[in-house]
């Protein structure tokens, strides 16, 4: 009895020694970062930023914060997000002390225990694994890249043909999303792993391997958005958390398909140039390393490009004027001489000479960053100054900080007044300096020095032959333009379907 007595008088004490001290944590952690404004109760509360990652939309409210607070806003106790260019160019160039934040990235990883070279945050097990991958990324050790591309570009236009023409008697209505879906992932799994997914081929979606991509991602982005990923990562829980080759849905699924047309490559011949995935073995990547890669590869090097495409097609479709210009440009070259004849595929060394073209998609990926997340760093411990409006300011080390992609690249002070208006002239800027900053700028989309992405060149060959062999062959139209297309960003990868539209031969 004396015992019990005495909890129940040291109850009530204890209670409010634990709410003072939780008080204190609070207000020395809100103190670190009180010279930079946020939203209410970002200071104190990482709620906000968790809803804005499970509505979908994190993109949109990263956007909304930075045009309200300034190029270096608040949006968490220990996270800030900026919109300025040279901020985020010194956190990620190649010397950079600057690390990936660990909430985020492990969030990333898709297997148990096992990094890929995004999810890494070891700076320099993270660049030894560029150094392994980027030749067959570049495409020097693959002769075959651009003729792979262009079979599936073939493949495409084919189904197009086959099966979705409309004309004045009929409208066929075709969901552009899934079939551009279908083209990257053909052409990544061919590139990458030496042998198509065959989708395009077979009108669906092979294995349910996009169904069981956008599972993971959903599940991932919600366990990012309430910081529980580090669960997936004891000992424990972490085996019988992540997915598995042998799941029948998600991830999982997806990697039994991954890794059965990884198996089957590794088991070839690799010294020769051929894929990706010999070169990757030829540099020294192996078994579940190759695994691991080859996964990422797929998901990621779909998903993005994919993303790009959709992206820049929807906004040209949705502009008459830029429609018209670009179709003239694109009939002009094939007329010309400048492109082959059809069935031909144009060449990236052509495609580079479109001045349009070129400028349609600069402005489509600047309009709609097909990457769209924080993807935050790690302050060094010792903490950096920054010159923030003019101002030095100390951030102290620990602290994170991400990016806005729509608010860096719809900047009006950049950009001019009309930066959110989808407008491929402004490339043609006469004033040399601005048009400089410009690009320098419009280059990050796809990541800067030492996290620049390793596909880069292979999406930008992608794109292009795309987007012009589309209006070469056929003739556009949204079946609803006030509601063009639904999108979710998670993790930064859009998930986006129901783009409707209805296509006549030309």
């Amino acid at each position: 009895m004396a015992v019990a007595s005495l909890l129940v008088e040291i109850k009530w004490p204890l209670v409010a020694l634990l709410i003072a001290l939780y008080a204190i944590r609070k207000v020395i952690s809100y103190n670190r970062l009180r010279q930079f404004k946020g939203p209410p109760g970002t200071g104190f509360s990482d709620i906000p930023h968790s809803r804005a990652f499970l509505s979908g939309k994190c993109h949109e409210w990263y956007a909304e914060v930075s045009e309200k607070y300034g190029p270096v806003a608040r949006i968490a106790p220990n996270v800030l997000i900026t919109s300025s260019p040279e901020i985020w160019t010194r956190v990620n160039s190649i010397r950079s002390p600057y690390k990936r934040s660990k909430w985020f990235y492990q969030a990333c990883r898709i297997e148990y225990g096992r990094d890929n070279v995004f999810s890494q945050i070891d700076d320099d097990a993270h660049e030894k694994r560029r150094k392994q991958m980027a030749p067959g990324y570049a495409g020097k050790e693959n002769l075959e890249l651009e003729p792979n591309i262009d079979g599936c570009v073939k493949d495409l236009i084919r189904l197009i043909r086959s099966k979705y023409l409309s004309s004045d008697a009929k409208v066929t209505p075709m969901d552009l999303a899934q079939k551009i879906q279908y083209f990257t992932l053909d052409v990544i799994s061919l590139v990458g792993l030496g042998k198509s997914f065959g989708m395009l081929t077979a009108d669906t979606d092979v294995d349910d391997f996009i169904k069981s991509s956008e599972e993971g991602l959903h599940v991932a982005n919600f366990c990012c958005a309430l910081n529980i990923s580090w669960l997936a990562q004891l000992p424990v829980l972490g085996p019988r958390l992540c997915p598995s080759p042998t799941d029948k849905n998600g991830f999982g699924k997806m990697m039994a398909t991954a890794f059965k047309f990884v198996d089957e490559r590794a088991a070839k011949p690799v010294d020769s140039r051929s894929d990706m995935l010999a070169s990757f073995i030829r540099h020294g990547l192996t078994g579940d390393q190759l695994r691991s890669e080859a996964l990422e590869q797929v998901v990621a090097g779909s998903d993005t490009t994919a993303g790009a495409i959709r992206g820049i097609l929807l906004y040209v479709l949705s502009n008459p004027r830029v429609y018209d210009k670009l179709q003239r440009e694109i009939d002009g070259a094939v007329r010309n001489g400048q492109a082959p004849p059809a069935p031909e595929i144009i060449s990236t060394a052509q495609a580079k000479e479109l001045p349009y073209l070129q400028a349609v998609i600069r402005e489509g990926l600047r309009i709609w960053p097909p990457v769209a997340d924080i993807f935050p760093r790690d302050i060094p411990p010792g903490g950096e100054t920054w010159t923030v409006d003019g101002q030095p300011v100390f951030i102290p080390g620990g602290t994170n900080i991400g990016y806005s992609a729509v608010a860096m690249h719809h900047d009006r002070k950049l950009y001019g007044d009309d930066a959110g208006s989808f407008r491929p002239e402004r490339w043609f800027e006469r004033d040399a300096e601005k048009l400089a900053a410009m690009i320098r700028t419009n280059e990050m989309i796809f990541g800067y020095g030492k996290f620049q992405c390793l596909g880069k060149p292979v999406a930008h060959i992608e794109i292009a032959k795309v987007i012009f062999e589309l209006l070469r062959n056929f003739n556009w139209g949204l079946d609803n333009p006030s509601s063009p297309w639904k999108t979710t960003n998670l993790l930064g990868l859009f998930v986006i379907d129901d783009m409707w539209v209805h296509v006549a031969d030309r």
